[in-house]
Parts: structure tokens; C-alpha cells; sequence
């Protein structure tokens, strides 16, 4: 596996940042090579992506989540990676975002692109992308402040309907 460490300041406050880092499904609109995150259920995604000219899906499950401080992750499927963002207040309308990402790269082509530091390059522009696209709105486009501890459901609207896209 390869472990990626990136962090990014935001012109925002952490309840903002961190509501909009929960809109998993708009994703693709700051992360290069993201086609659509699908939000399964409070604590499953589903995931499907072009890496280095190459198609991957997978499904993830949420296993920690705690309003403003972290998201945690970790892939039952598909693409292989775990990853944690934790956010901290840097006074009251500025947040550090951290991104601890572990991914392991697929055939010849994905491990040369992470020897490269290509899968490195590529978070931390997806930071920058992020950071330009909540600094330029003033709210969050939606939040979920429900809490995942284990990967149980602590909180949180619960019996919001899904759509499954892969049955």
C-alpha cells in the first residue's frame, strides 16, 4: 500500500468545511478522475472512477464519522484504499483539512504512476480543488451531522431512502 499524507488550509469555518466534505456525492465536481460517489446508505458508498486511463468502481464503508473532526473510510470492494480526513479549527473562520490516504496501486502502469508520485500529485491538487470550491460559496451545499463509530450508525437520519446502483 501506498500511504499519501497531504493537508490544506480553508478559508472557512470547520462546521462548514466539514458539512461539505459530508456531500460525498459531489465529489466529482473537485476530484480529477471521479465520474460519481453514491451514497448507499449513511455509511456505504459506492465509487466510480478513471485512474490513469483505466476504469475502476468499488464500494466503501464509513467507519468513523464525528461531526467536525473525522471521516474515516476503508473499501470492502472493487479498488483497495482506506483513507481518514480530519479537520481542525484554525480560529473561527479557518480550518486545516487532513487527508491520510492508503491505496494500493493496480498492475505495471498504477505502480510506476505512484512511484512517480503521480497518486501523491493528484490528492493534493484534489485538496486544492476542494478548498477553491467551498471558498467560493457561502454555505455548504448540504451537511449530515449524524455520527459513525465502528462502522455503526450513531446518529443521523438513518431512514433516508438509497438507491443501491448495484442491484
Amino acid at each position: 500500500m501506498s500511504q499519501i499524507r497531504e493537508s490544506i488550509k480553508v478559508d472557512r469555518p470547520v462546521r462548514t468545511v466539514y458539512n461539505q466534505w459530508t456531500q460525498f456525492e459531489e465529489f466529482p465536481r473537485f476530484m480529477d478522475g471521479v465520474q460519481e460517489v453514491r451514497q448507499i446508505s449513511d455509511k456505504e458508498l459506492y465509487w466510480n472512477a478513471e485512474i490513469g486511463g483505466v476504469h475502476r468502481s468499488w464500494r466503501a464503508k464509513i467507519v468513523e464519522q464525528v461531526p467536525d473532526q473525522v471521516v474515516a473510510w476503508t473499501s470492502t470492494d472493487g479498488a483497495r484504499n482506506a483513507g481518514r480526513v480530519t479537520f481542525e479549527p484554525l480560529g473561527e473562520d479557518r480550518t486545516r483539512v487532513n487527508l491520510e490516504l492508503d491505496v494500493e496501486p493496480e498492475g505495471f502502469a498504477e505502480g510506476v504512476g505512484d512511484a512517480l508520485g503521480i497518486i501523491k500529485r493528484r490528492a493534493k491538487d484534489d485538496l486544492q480543488r476542494f478548498c477553491d470550491y467551498i471558498e467560493g460559496r457561502e454555505v455548504a451545499t448540504g451537511a449530515w451531522r449524524g455520527r459513525i463509530h465502528g462502522g455503526t450508525v450513531m446518529g443521523g437520519d438513518t431512514n433516508a431512502p438509497r438507491t443501491d446502483p448495484l442491484s
